[in-house]
């Protein structure tokens, strides 16, 4: 017997509406943020949509994962474990957390998950979270295949959660300190001044320049669509897709796309099943080139590579159209495959490597008629479409279903006839009712499986409609209508009754922590999560950086180094660089940053520097 693993693909929510989207294009989960002390502070959620979204979701057996994932002031902590029992009261399935400190609480039973803040890099730090109670861990992007694999098989039982499409961050999650250092609002609070974003000069120890006003720190876009079997076997579980600030359109988009990519490897592979319930049926081809991209990157699952940075910009690209053949006049001719609409948005890097963008007032076969202007633009200058209007007005229509199949019966009984409908969870529910028999004086086959099929408004649809009656009995489509409506309501209700919210309590433990000393870099905020480390063995605990900020603190480690983008790793590319080190990256309001570039681990610091 195959012994099988839940999969689940995870969407995020930036509020209901995007919620109930993800969940109508396929999501098994949904992440949104808790009404305070989420990772993206600009995503909190009353506590009513919330338990709106719970609802709508679990009538599809949907699971829904609440963002508590910052570290939190020791007076913030009893605010904190009330909204956490209102959460777990509307129903909330797990919470994703960073801050040990709330395992001081008094906490309801609910899951913890371990939020990627935690810096999910190592075997050790994994099987120490799975053995504290933690029910799913949440990966680093950073992690490779190999990586995966090998920490999945030390805590075989602990889904593993991975990031599959979206934005990267630059810096190991929970390990960057830039944006508190230099804009006062912490990435651990939420509040994260998306630094890496920023246009920098890099410059050598003798102040010679190497680069120019360019985005250094800025990556491209996660996208592993063509990975996920090799990520099912390597022990992934949970497919997350990242974006609690992206629009409605996006959500629907990327989620309806991995939908589809997941479902036909499930057809094929029986040791992997669905986390959740019901058929999912598009009105739109989804294309993630579509929807907001700095370009892709597989980023670090297989080998290091230097494709997976954005230099010239952080925003979105959006798809290749073709190039740019002619100017004439108030028109532009491109060369492309590639259709465009009128009211489209394109977008260019001219000359000097700057993002240009415009919008097209008309379209005539491949002539381009420019909305205001026209642009000065170059030929052979390669054409993007980041706004496409037509692909966007599907996206504001209903673009996607999602029905739970049921098998519906008819029957007799001695005083009259049972209707019965039961879902593809083997959820079943009855109804019958008392009426004199009666002949028709018509075939009545036909009208009756067409009076009980007609589920079109609810969340359910026919898989296979059975009439078993003795005889050709009459019964009003008026009745059958009413019998009908009253099955769904009681099978609706049946099911959200089935539903069972998952009990777990966090244990008491007392296995050590893999590390003796937390330097800043724990994120230590409160006295909670001193004395849960304090109690797993560690006999030093620094301060959180957001607390008191060492000197010359690393403010972020990446494995993105700029040495290797160069071409001058020592390791792996053996070419010596013409410039001298250290290197300095220097912001356009002046500010100086020291890189150190770490082979033996493979990653690349910033420091702050004073030097002018």
């Amino acid at each position: 017997m195959i012994r099988q693993r839940k999969i689940e693909l995870l969407a995020p929510a930036k509020n209901l509406e995007c919620g109930i989207a993800a969940i109508d294009h396929g999501a098994d989960a949904v992440y949104i943020g808790a009404p305070r002390f989420g990772a993206r502070a600009a995503a909190g959620n009353s506590l009513e949509d919330i338990a709106e979204l719970v609802e709508y979701a679990h009538l599809y057996n949907v699971r829904i994962y609440v963002t508590l994932n910052t570290i939190l002031k020791d007076e913030e902590l009893k605010e904190t474990e009330k909204m956490i029992w209102d959460l777990y009261k509307v129903g909330v399935d797990a919470l994703i957390v960073q801050d040990m400190g709330l395992l001081s609480l008094n906490l309801p039973p609910i899951p913890l998950h371990a939020s990627t803040q935690m810096d999910n890099r190592h075997v050790e730090k994994v099987k120490f979270l799975a053995e504290a109670g933690f029910r799913q861990v949440v990966l680093a992007r950073e992690l490779s295949l190999e990586q995966i694999r090998k920490i999945h098989e030390a805590v075989p039982q602990t889904p593993l959660e991975v990031f599959v499409h979206g934005a990267l961050c630059v810096s190991y999650s929970g390990q960057c300190y830039v944006s508190q250092h230099c804009f006062g609002r912490s990435a651990n609070r939420g509040e994260c001044a998306q630094f890496c974003r920023l246009a920098f000069d890099m410059v050598d120890a003798n102040g010679k320049l190497i680069v120019q006003n360019k985005h250094l720190l800025s990556l491209k876009d996660l996208n592993q669509s063509e990975e996920l079997e090799k990520l099912l076997d390597a022990g992934a579980s949970s497919f997350k897709i990242e974006g609690r600030l992206k629009d409605v359109s996006y959500v629907k988009n990327v989620v309806a796309y991995y939908r589809k990519k997941l479902d036909a490897i499930l057809k094929r592979r029986k040791e992997y099943i669905r986390a959740s319930s019901g058929e999912v049926k598009l009105a739109f081809k989804p294309q993630l080139d579509k929807s907001f991209t700095r370009g892709f990157t597989n980023y670090f699952l297989f080998e290091r590579s230097k494709d997976i940075f954005s230099f010239d910009t952080p925003k979105s690209l959006g798809e290749e159209m073709g190039y740019v053949k002619e100017i004439r006049g108030n028109y532009i001719i491109v060369a492309g495959v590639k259709p465009f609409n009128n009211g489209d948005g394109i977008c260019y890097l001219d000359e000097r490597g700057k993002l240009k963008g415009l919008r097209i007032n008309r379209v005539e076969n491949n002539k381009l008629f420019p909305a205001g202007e026209m642009p000065r633009i170059k030929q052979r200058t390669i054409l993007y479409r980041n706004f496409d209007q037509e692909f966007e007005k599907l996206m504001q229509r209903k673009s996607a279903e999602r029905k739970l199949g049921v098998t519906v019966a008819l029957t007799e009984n001695n005083f009259g006839f049972t209707l019965t409908m039961t879902d593809e969870d083997d959820v079943q529910v009855s109804v019958a009712w008392e009426k004199e028999k009666e002949l028709a004086r018509t075939p009545q086959m036909d009208n009756l499986k067409n009076q009980l099929g007609k589920l079109g408004n609810t969340p359910f649809e026919p898989l296979r409609i059975d009439v078993d009656l003795k005889d050709n009995w009459f019964i009003p489509s008026s009745q059958l209508a009413e019998i009908r409506r009253e099955a769904v309501e009681k099978l609706l209700a049946a099911r959200r009754m089935n539903y069972r919210q998952e009990i777990v309590s966090m244990p008491e433990t007392q296995h050590p922590f893999p590390q003796s000393e937390l330097t800043y870099l724990g994120n230590v905020m409160n006295e909670g999560a001193a004395a849960f480390y304090r109690h797993h063995g560690v006999t030093r605990v620094a301060p959180a950086f957001e607390k008191r900020a060492p000197q010359e603190a690393v403010l972020m480690f990446c494995k993105h180094c700029l040495r290797y983008s160069m071409g001058w790793c020592p390791v792996r590319q053996r070419e010596k660089s013409p410039y001298k080190e250290p290197y300095y990256l220097i912001s356009t309001d002046g500010k100086r940053f020291r890189l150190e570039f770490d082979c033996k681990h493979c990653q690349m610091k910033v420091y702050p520097s004073n030097e002018r």
